[in-house]
């Protein structure tokens, strides 16, 4: 999948982005670049390869140090609100944004 100049406009546009003529073909160069990558990537046959947990599992047995899921903070909900200019039953009050 290549892009065209016509995308990078497009999608500049979309992002609001203003791009200088030499920008919009680094631009180019760069995403192509990319999505040449992801190519090459996906020709490679994974069939029966199961992914890994971490890169690392190549090379040597890793073990995830994961922590207990336990509470270490006081709810300081109503301290955190005071400054709040509304607040009803515990949640924000902001004007809405979405017609």
């Amino acid at each position: 999948m290549a892009l065209t100049p016509q995308d990078i406009g497009r999608i500049a546009n979309l992002a609001r982005l203003e791009l200088q003529p030499l920008e919009s073909e680094r631009l180019l160069t760069q995403l192509n670049g990319f999505f040449e990558i992801v190519e090459k990537m996906r020709a490679v046959d994974t069939t029966g390869l199961e992914p890994m947990a971490h890169p690392m599992a190549v090379s040597q047995d890793v073990v995830l140090r994961l922590r207990d899921d336990v509470v270490s903070e006081p709810n300081q909900r109503e301290a955190n609100q005071r400054s709040a200019p509304a607040v009803e039953r515990g949640l924000f009050l902001v004007p809405k944004v979405i017609e």
